[in-house]
């Protein structure tokens, strides 16, 4: 399972949160966007070595880099505060506002995990594991939400937006008062991301004539109505007693699945709804 886990976060880290930061079309993402290999590649190579001081250091490189990252996030909540045209901050800026922050609490399991020490009594196992779960279920669904919200803006789209971000801090929330706490999170969780998945398909497919976007953004979807039942029944599972898949065969499926079924299809997919190109492969 090791090595499956670090090959999805190495995913995650060079891959999913820079193509993220692109789709995001914020420009004062650009900056950390063009940087993000100088903090993501140490963090990659921190995943292969022995748990130690070099992993340690190698590992807070890529923390620092997600900590810079979470920064924007308070600052672009105090500027559309500061809109006297707002009197609410959007659903999908909420949503963005949650993916710039999910990469830091990823890369806090991580620097304690490669350090050999627990967290808050969290073991080296639920650690590792944290650390695509922020990556993939934190910052690449909050961010496809978002996505979802403006293009889809109905109240389906909203519901995304804001139930998706709300999932993952009741998630978190569960991690530290108990199982129900995490089944609440999951539930609210699954309903955003099926709520993005009905979007995606019946929405922003429909309007696609691309054969390619179309297929991507078709298995996206059809890939959360899976991993998503089998989040909800571990998440039952370890709040009940009922049986449940184990870490090994969620991280085989509901893992997998999420990071190259529903994160890699949507990167690519979105790239192409921003980039829309015709049969000869122009920009137009």
């Amino acid at each position: 399972m090791s090595l499956l886990v670090d090959l999805i976060v190495m995913l995650g880290m060079l891959v999913v949160v820079p193509a993220g930061l692109r789709l995001a079309e914020a420009p004062e993402l650009d900056r950390m966007r063009h940087l993000w290999p100088l903090f993501a590649v140490p963090g990659a190579v921190a995943l292969w070595l022995p748990r130690g001081a070099a992993a340690t250091t190698l590992a807070a490189c890529y923390a620092l880099g997600a900590v810079l990252l979470a920064l924007h996030a308070p600052v672009r909540l105090l500027h559309s505060r500061a809109d006297p045209d707002a009197s609410a901050v959007a659903p999908a800026e909420i949503a963005l506002l949650t993916a710039l922050v999910t990469p830091s609490i990823a890369a806090t399991a991580l620097v304690a995990e490669r350090s050999g020490h627990t967290l808050f009594g969290f073991g080296l196992g639920i650690l590792a594991l944290t650390v695509p779960h922020f990556h993939f279920a934190g910052f690449a669904a909050a961010l496809v939400a978002g996505l979802v919200c403006r293009v889809a803006d109905s109240n389906a789209g909203r519901f995304a937006a804001l139930s998706v971000p709300l999932g993952t801090l009741l998630v978190l929330i569960g991690y530290f008062i108990g199982d129900w706490a995490e089944l609440a999170g999951a539930v609210v969780l699954t309903a955003g991301m099926w709520a993005v998945a009905l979007l995606t398909w019946r929405t922003i497919r429909g309007r696609q004539r691309d054969r390619i976007t179309r297929l991507l953004l078709a298995g996206s979807s059809a890939v959360l109505a899976v991993t998503m039942v089998l989040a909800l029944s571990w998440a039952l599972g370890e709040a009940t007693g009922l049986p449940h898949p184990a870490l090994t065969w969620m991280a085989a499926t509901h893992g997998l699945g999420n990071a190259l079924g529903f994160a890699l299809c949507s990167m690519l997919a979105w790239q192409r709804l921003q980039n829309p190109t015709d049969h000869e492969g122009r920009t137009v």
